[in-house]
């Protein structure tokens, strides 16, 4: 891609606060938008061939939102973390296996979406996040869900084709957890704390593909009380 072409892109984000370049072979994250660190609210560099976010990332302070899908990268600079305005980060499709220490400093993230990376765990750095909504960490390699996850703030926890065979009890003392996705992955019936039925804030539970039947699903203890939790959700919404 020419000077002029990037030239352009670069006068148009002056104006508009967002810069987006995308598919276009990128294989470095462009020097020049260090130009724009107080102008940029969003930043939008997806399905490029970027394999490293320099530490200069830290000086978007006004940025909101961050997507970085289908890239390259196989880890993320600290400095990302001191982005305090950031309440969108996109890095699907990446080879990520895990976060930086200080990512429970993003206190403004609401959405963070993970999914086809190599994650092994759900990253405990997420428990200290409190504007948490949703979070997707579908199509990693995450083979169990730690107790740090109880105090996950997220509305919606996404863990779909995982490898997950084990589940912490803490998940169901999750404050604001409704949503919670663990379809297609390694799980016995017997492994699957029944306290989030019985107990929990939980009235969307998706299990299917796992190492059991639904209809035994049913026949749990705390079914039940789930089915009015589920009821009045749909009610809810329709």
């Amino acid at each position: 891609m020419g000077n002029s072409a990037l030239k352009a892109h670069l006068e148009t984000a002056q104006k508009t606060g967002v810069f987006q370049l995308t598919g276009k072979g990128l294989t470095e994250f462009p020097e020049d938008l260090q130009k724009l660190t107080s102008n940029l609210r969003t930043i939008d560099l997806s399905n490029n061939k970027i394999e490293l976010l320099p530490p200069l990332i830290g000086k978007f302070s006004f940025l909101k939102s961050l997507a970085l899908n289908n890239n390259k990268l196989t880890a993320l600079p600290e400095e990302l973390c001191k982005l305090k305005k950031l309440e969108t980060l996109h890095l699907n499709g990446n080879h990520l296996r895990q976060l930086p220490a200080a990512f429970g400093q993003l206190s403004a993230l609401k959405t963070l979406s993970l999914s086809g990376n190599q994650l092994r765990t759900v990253p405990t750095q997420l428990s200290g996040l409190r504007h948490l909504d949703v979070v997707d960490l579908s199509k990693n390699q995450i083979q169990n869900v730690p107790d740090s996850v109880g105090e996950l703030q997220a509305i919606e926890l996404n863990l779909n084709q995982n490898q997950i065979s084990q589940i912490s009890v803490q998940i169901s003392h999750c404050p604001r957890l409704k949503v919670l996705r663990l379809e297609e992955n390694c799980l016995e019936l017997s492994m699957l704390p029944q306290s989030i039925l019985s107990d929990s804030q939980i009235s969307l539970l998706a299990v299917e593909g796992n190492l059991f039947e639904i209809k035994k699903l049913r026949e749990l203890e705390g079914y039940d009380k789930y089915m009015e939790r589920f009821t009045a959700t749909k009610k809810k919404f329709a």
